[in-house]
């Protein structure tokens, strides 16, 4: 050996790694050719980076201490730019933020799982006062057999040879400034210092398994189409026994047959011969609370709305219903007999209209909706 990497970074042979690379990142700035001048700094810099390149590999510096040294002139050094990047030149020469280097560790094996999507539809009458449901969710949970150490059981996880538990390798890369020591994640463990040599046969070596689970809901009233209601940690578990994420419940209210909703209101049609639009009249109308009485007050006319407080949508996390609107539709006979007809010209008579001197009015806002709706469809 032509040196002693121990003595060119001024290091112990019994140094620790934190060590060995504090020693090198302070020569490395001191010696770097864009910042020293001296005659030799730039031979000493060499040195100094294939030291480095030695002892901060675990492998390596076991030859090295058998008297081995597994550098030869040119070997093991990438060309310009491969493995290199800026981030590697800033931690190698200025000492990195806190943050950065915080990220060079072994990442953790087990992680947050996902969030989960599921739709829930509900009636009218449950949007209206809520309803308790059990709802099956497909996720992953955590493994019976391993209990999330992913492995088999008696063993444990194993620490890396390839990178000695840190996740990730170093190697010098020769860039525009010179040589620097480059940084990426282990192949071997994927980063996270430790490999699995017998994984579980359960759940493959994942930690969790797939299961159809049954969740408990109250869904309040008031919910409508496109609420998503929040179970906080009932998603999907992480690999390796992670927190697990959370269920999403988005809620698809089906079209009811009568009652049409707009907000927390109610609204239908209530279809009435036109004597008892004249005369007045009580009608019995199934709404969500059960048969009501409706009242029709005399001389009701067609498009009137009879409003039935408190009998509409429940408000959401709040108290109170919204309204029942029915909207009145008078129906004229189209076919009369004899004495239908008579009684009718009689009542004309009465009321002096056998000819009627008709007169314009301004069209009534509802006229347009319901030529709207027409058009639509509806």
């Amino acid at each position: 050996m032509s040196s002693n990497y121990y003595e060119v970074l001024g290091v112990s042979p019994d140094a620790t790694q934190d060590q060995i690379k504090k020693a090198y990142r302070r020569l490395a700035r001191e010696l770097h050719p864009d910042v020293a001048t001296g005659d030799g700094a730039e031979e000493r810099f060499k040195d100094v980076s294939r030291a480095y390149e030695v002892l901060s590999n675990p492998e390596k510096r076991q030859m090295y201490d058998r008297g081995v040294d597994p550098t030869a002139p040119g070997g093991g050094q990438a060309g310009f730019g491969a493995g290199f990047g800026f981030q590697d030149i800033f931690e190698t020469f200025f000492g990195a933020a806190q943050g950065a280097s915080a990220q060079r560790g072994p990442v953790p094996r087990a992680r947050r799982g996902q969030d989960a999507l599921v739709r829930l539809d509900i009636d009218l009458a449950e949007a209206a006062f809520g309803v308790h449901r059990e709802v099956p969710v497909d996720t992953a949970v955590l493994c019976g057999t391993c209990q999330g150490t992913c492995c088999r059981p008696g063993t444990s996880p194993r620490t890396c040879e390839v990178c000695g538990g840190r996740g990730v390798v170093q190697r010098v890369a020769r860039s525009f400034l010179g040589q620097v020591m480059t940084s990426s994640p282990c192949a071997a463990c994927h980063g996270f210092g430790t490999v699995i040599p017998e994984p579980c046969p359960e759940c493959s070596g994942e930690g969790r398994v797939r299961s159809r689970r049954t969740l408990s809901v109250d869904v309040p009233a008031g919910v409508d189409t496109g609420t998503r209601i929040k179970l906080t940690g009932q998603g999907e578990v992480g690999p390796a026994g992670g927190p697990p994420g959370d269920v999403y419940l988005e809620v698809r209210e089906r079209q009811h047959d009568t009652f049409v909703r707009r907000g927390d209101d109610l609204h239908c049609t209530l279809e009435i011969p036109m004597t008892a639009a004249a005369l007045g009249t009580v009608v019995q109308l199934e709404t969500l609370d059960g048969v009501r009485d409706i009242d029709v007050r005399p001389g009701t006319q067609p498009g009137d709305v009879l409003v039935e407080r408190g009998l509409g949508i429940g408000h959401l996390h709040v108290g109170g219903r919204g309204d029942l609107n029915v909207h009145v539709d008078v129906q004229i006979p189209t076919t009369l007999d004899e004495e239908q007809e008579a009684l009718l010209r009689r009542l004309a008579e009465l009321r002096g209209e056998e000819r009627p001197a008709s007169r314009m009015a301004p069209a009534h806002p509802g006229v347009f909706a319901k030529l709207r709706d027409k058009l639509a469809g509806r």
